[in-house]
């Protein structure tokens, strides 16, 4: 029997952490069964990564590099353990996928710095430009040198986490995507958004701070406008490669 996909979220909002969910089924064509989801706002148990395929961590209002005052009651919760699993993921070199967030956190656990003092970038596309390390990267190969991605957030990388290859840069935010060892991969792009998706996260995070909530109705006309083939197609291959039957 093949072993499931983990999915690890942190969006208390129910609404876009279903999307979030249901995006990763899609990209993959799994049926729910394949997929083991966990509400990391809700709960955290104890997880055996021998009994899963790979891990995917997404996105959401948390940040890693906020001190511990400023955090949400869950993700002080959720972050040590999260570590905890992480440290052991690095340390096995074990399929993992990580968004937004779940790059912060891994180049954290590496001991890299994350923060707000540059490189945010508000919701909408920004032009993606793979480095030459990708041209030999099993998940990357073939795919359009520069293409159109969905971001959206507060802090990012600073610099390149130490022990990581950069596969992915853009203009506004440099560390768009890394790999670590050879099947640890994060990106700060979203790959399982879609326009709709933008839309509804932008309408659930209007006053988060993220932009002008005056701004939300362009926002979302704008990111109708796009056209973001790649991204989904490198969650496709991280999924076909290492959770398919």
């Amino acid at each position: 029997m093949p072993k499931p996909c983990l999915l690890l979220q942190l969006r208390p909002e129910r609404a876009a952490a279903d999307d979030e969910y249901h995006a990763v089924l899609r990209a993959g064509a799994l049926g729910p069964d394949r997929v083991v989801r966990i509400q990391m706002n809700q709960q955290f148990p104890h997880i055996d990564l021998d009994e899963f395929s790979a891990v995917i961590v997404g996105g959401g209002p948390s940040n890693v590099s906020n001190p511990e005052e400023r955090k949400y009651d869950y993700q002080r919760r959720f972050e040590p353990p999260l570590r905890e699993l992480l440290g052991e993921i690095v340390e096995r070199d074990f399929p993992y996928l990580g968004a937004c967030y779940g790059l912060g956190i891994l180049a954290d656990v590496l001991g890299g710095k994350v923060g707000e003092a540059r490189y945010s970038e508000p919701p909408g596309a920004q032009t993606i430009e793979l480095t030459p390390a990708a041209g030999a990267d099993a998940l990357l190969r073939g795919l359009p040198t520069s293409f159109r991605a969905f971001v959206g957030h507060k802090e990012a990388c600073q610099e390149v986490p130490p022990g990581a290859v950069l596969l992915a840069s853009s203009g506004g935010c440099p560390v768009q995507m890394v790999r670590v060892g050879q099947n640890l991969y994060a990106t700060q792009f979203h790959p399982e958004l879609d326009g709709d998706g933008l839309a509804l996260r932008i309408e659930i995070y209007r006053h988060a701070g993220y932009f002008d909530p005056a701004e939300a109705e362009s926002l979302i006309a704008l990111g109708h406008r796009e056209s973001v083939p790649v991204p989904a197609e490198i969650l496709r291959r991280f999924i076909a490669r290492y959770c398919a039957d």
